[in-house]
């Protein structure tokens, strides 16, 4: 039976550090679907046809990774798309009892899901997308941050346009 991983998330935009998790994930899963976020209620930076078009743009040379923009529980879409298996990124240990939770939640609404927790690579722990959007209110550098498709994409928009 195919195992099918779900990676949820904003990806607001997406960074190098999502991008490690990805294809830690690809090494471990017949398929991984990074399901991206309205989250409205988080008023993001980018839109959500942004966001997805970021991350298609990210992934497009991985094999058995595929896109889906959603709006609904996670272990709902789970469900819908035959993911058994959530993925989830932990960079420190300050993300760890927020993701606890979330993972615990989630299996109580369906028993069935499992949730596995993965690490970036050192070198990207520190990224956040939170840190990209407030470099980029500036201005600042973000071309160490984000896969370079993303950057291309960003740098090309009207600094105006991120505030």
């Amino acid at each position: 039976m195919k195992k099918i991983a779900l990676y949820p998330g904003t990806f607001d935009p997406i960074t190098n550090g999502h991008f490690d998790i990805i294809e830690r994930g690809v090494k471990l899963f017949d398929e991984v679907i990074i399901a991206v976020a309205d989250s409205r209620e988080k008023k993001p930076m980018f839109s959500l046809e942004e966001r997805i078009e970021m991350t298609k743009l990210a992934v497009q040379d991985l094999e058995r990774v595929r896109v889906v923009g959603f709006d609904n529980l996670t272990v709902e879409l789970a469900n819908s798309l035959g993911a058994t298996v959530l993925i989830r990124g932990l960079r420190a240990v300050s993300d760890f009892e927020f993701e606890l939770q979330l993972g615990y939640l989630n299996h109580s609404l369906d028993p069935e899901i499992e949730t596995v927790y993965l690490m970036p690579r050192l070198k990207h722990a520190f990224i956040s997308s939170s840190i990209v959007r407030n470099l980029l209110k500036f201005n600042g550098k973000t071309v160490h941050l984000l896969p370079p498709s993303v950057q291309s994409v960003i740098g090309g928009m009207n600094s105006c346009t991120l505030q």
